[in-house]
């Protein structure tokens, strides 16, 4: 704290003490009854003795028909006494009349605008600091800490939509500009929303967290918030254990069974096996008193998937024949099994004959397809094109920016 008061003080002082006034008058001179005091003072505030410093300034309050320049001499030496006694109040009062009397350069004015805000955002009084903040950006000033202070400003003193408000605009700027918003920003923006319990909010400020921090705590938040929303269909629950696989959040034996479960029942037993056998790899399976039931499981998939390498070349005619359900199933199990581009044109077939029960589904697995594939270009392409206020518009947005961040 200390070390942050110094670094404010060396600001002001920076502004006051060492600024450019604007080219004096003749009549611009300080008498001896004002210039002695405050001489002294500028060498005490130079010797960090901030209390006498602004008893010395203090006398000349006594001094009568002050002229305008003196009084502008007086404040500024009076705001920077008073800022390293931590005085925010007499601080601002004098470089409020500073800037007000139209001595000062606009790069100074800006400056102390700046300085005063921080100051009274470290005393914790932040409507004083949303203030000088404010005053300071309508003045011209352009510096990002500025806004971060404003948002900051607004939170801590409850104020969490306008905060919300505020920090949302940034990421705007910063999307436009190519810049990301630093992780901690977006972390406040994700708890402005927490805290109104929006939870609309909360999940879009997680996914852009994701997007530029894709770490794998804002991934597990942000598939538990999925899984949470109005609308979500439970035969996504696939699609979300792969999510989780991909992203290192499978740390569960259950999930690691009940993901193997759901794929052996979706007729795709090489990737249960996958999963069981990275369970095992994990030390998440094998162990413990399930040890028994998980080796039951791990033999029946294992049986299965050999089975299904065994099956007969696939005659795509027959296939057509039995629907696009069975078209867009089946490409998928060839890309799991190492055919990928013969499941790629199968699934594509499929999708183009069209009467899926769910087609959204079908674009989301192929999305997903041409991923495992290493196309992600293709893959973000038809990822887009995913509609479906289930869960499936937002697992392929998922699924983008896990491949951006891959």
């Amino acid at each position: 704290m200390k070390s942050e008061r110094l670094w404010l003080l060396s600001l002001l002082l920076a502004a006051v003490l060492g600024g450019t006034a604007l080219p004096l008058a003749a009549a611009d001179t300080l008498r001896p009854e004002v210039g002695k005091p405050l001489q002294a003072a500028q060498q005490l505030i130079k010797d960090q003795k901030y209390q006498e410093a602004l008893a010395k300034v203090t006398e000349t309050d006594a001094v009568p028909n002050k002229t305008p320049y003196e009084k502008f001499i007086i404040e500024r030496m009076r705001g920077a006494a008073a800022s390293g006694a931590g005085d925010s109040d007499t601080a601002a009062r004098a470089f409020d009349a500073v800037i007000t009397s139209g001595k000062l350069g606009h790069d100074e004015e800006l400056k102390l605008m700046q300085a005063m805000a921080g100051s009274f955002y470290r005393s914790k009084e932040y409507a004083k600091a949303l203030s000088w903040a404010q005053r300071y950006q309508k003045a011209g000033g352009n510096d990002p800490d500025m806004n971060t202070l404003i948002a900051q400003s607004y939170y801590l003193s409850g104020d969490y939509a306008n905060a919300a408000r505020e920090l949302q605009d940034q990421v705007a700027a910063s999307e436009k500009s190519g810049k990301a918003l630093s992780e901690a920003e977006l972390q406040l923006l994700a708890s402005c929303y927490l805290k109104q319990n929006d939870k609309a909010g909360y999940a879009r400020a997680l996914q852009q967290l994701l997007a530029y921090y894709p770490k794998k705590e804002y991934w597990a938040d942000v598939l538990t918030q999925i899984q949470r929303k109005p609308g979500f269909s439970d035969r996504l629950t696939l699609d979300v254990y792969r999510l989780m696989l991909a992203t290192g959040n499978m740390t569960q034996a259950a999930d690691y069974m009940e993901m193997a479960q759901l794929a052996v029942q979706a007729g795709f037993p090489i990737e249960a096996q996958q999963v069981i056998n990275q369970g095992y790899a994990s030390k998440a399976l094998g162990t413990g008193a399930e040890a028994a039931r998980q080796k039951r499981l791990k033999d029946l998939v294992d049986k299965q998937a050999a089975d299904d390498q065994k099956a007969p070349v696939i005659d795509p005619q027959a296939l057509a024949k039995r629907g696009a359900e069975a078209m867009v199933a089946t490409g998928y199990n060839l890309i799991l099994n190492g055919k990928t581009d013969q499941g790629i044109t199968l699934m594509q077939q499929g999708i183009a004959q069209g009467n899926l029960k769910h087609p959204e589904d079908a674009k989301l697995h192929l999305g997903e397809a041409y991923l495992r594939a290493g196309k992600s270009a293709e893959a973000n392409k038809i990822l887009k094109t995913v509609q479906g206020a289930d869960g499936t518009q937002d697992l392929a947005h998922l699924w983008t920016i896990h491949s951006h961040a891959s």
